[in-house]
């Protein structure tokens, strides 16, 4: 869907993207990672043509990224946009028809929209009297009401109580299901769990991190598992450093060049084996050591 080639871009002597490569194939959703100021919100706007990049390429569907394209992107900000004084019915239908749609078009997206999300009693309400999570229900509405084949949300999660949340997760995964590709831009890391395939991370201008969530979870296994034994044949070795709960024990070990085959072998000697599970890192622990370890790069 989108592939970008060796794109820089600079503000004066502060590189803001250095030589950034990128394949988000169709259908799937693309977290896009990063502290805040490692390049993210550069690097979508460029995609949505509000800055144009110092060089580099990129290209939409196999054609190089031009205005004709705009139409086929929905783009949810993080700096929300919304006319204050606006009625949320007036809101809409001024953003779909900015988008291409007729007005009869407009209508029932909206009408199908503000259902689905539980709002229709609100239409008549003006946007200066909504909440942050109501607003930005309508916001989401206004960047999804023309089917754009790729829809970039940044920190779309942002504003919303847990249950909102959920509800905006499930239609970001049912957009997802009928071929949408998404771009997701996130400090949460547990959106990234749930929703993502494929991942990137950018800081200091840089990509530092590309591939699927399995990929990154699989190039940071550290080869250690969490063990519980139980009914001891023989004391275990000191260095373990074992916690003891009603006569169970559990620590972790490395495998130290053993597979783990041969190291559950050598637990099982020393009594039953409870709990034989591999440490694997979450992305929110991957992200942290990855930026620590970009510190000085």
């Amino acid at each position: 869907m989108l592939q970008i080639k060796n794109l820089n871009k600079s503000y004066g002597p502060n590189k803001a993207l250095s030589q950034i490569d990128l394949d988000v194939p169709k259908g799937v959703i693309f977290g896009l990672l990063g502290p805040n100021g490692a390049g993210k919100t550069t690097l979508i706007r460029i995609i949505n043509q509000i800055i144009e990049g110092d060089s580099g390429e990129i290209y939409l569907n196999n054609e190089v990224l031009n205005p004709s394209h705009i139409s086929k992107i929905g783009y949810l900000p993080e700096e929300r946009g919304l006319y204050k004084k606006m009625k949320v019915w007036d809101q809409l239908i001024y953003f779909a028809r900015l988008k291409g749609l007729s007005h009869s078009e407009a209508k029932a997206k909206i009408n199908y929209w503000l259902e689905k999300l539980e709002i229709s009693s609100w239409k008549e309400k003006k946007i200066e009297d909504l909440s942050k999570g109501m607003a930005q229900k309508v916001q989401f509405i206004s960047t999804v009401i023309h089917e754009p084949p790729l829809l970039i949300l940044d920190e779309p999660f942002s504003g919303f109580d847990p249950v909102n949340a959920e509800l905006i997760k499930n239609e970001i995964l049912e957009l997802k299901e009928t071929g949408t590709t998404v771009i997701l831009s996130t400090h949460r890391m547990e959106s990234v769990e749930l929703l993502c395939d494929q991942v990137a991370m950018i800081n200091r201008s840089k990509k530092i991190l590309d591939g699927t969530i399995r990929q990154v979870k699989k190039s940071f296994r550290p080869e250690v598992y969490c063990v519980t034994l139980g009914d001891l044949k023989q004391l275990i070795p000191q260095e373990w450093i074992a916690k003891e709960d009603e006569d169970n024990y559990t620590f972790t070990l490395p495998l130290s060049g053993k597979s783990p085959n041969e190291l559950l072998s050598e637990l099982m000697q020393y009594g039953e084996v409870k709990q034989f599970k591999e440490v694997v890192p979450t992305m929110e622990e991957i992200f942290i050591h990855q930026v620590k370890n970009n510190q000085n790069g």
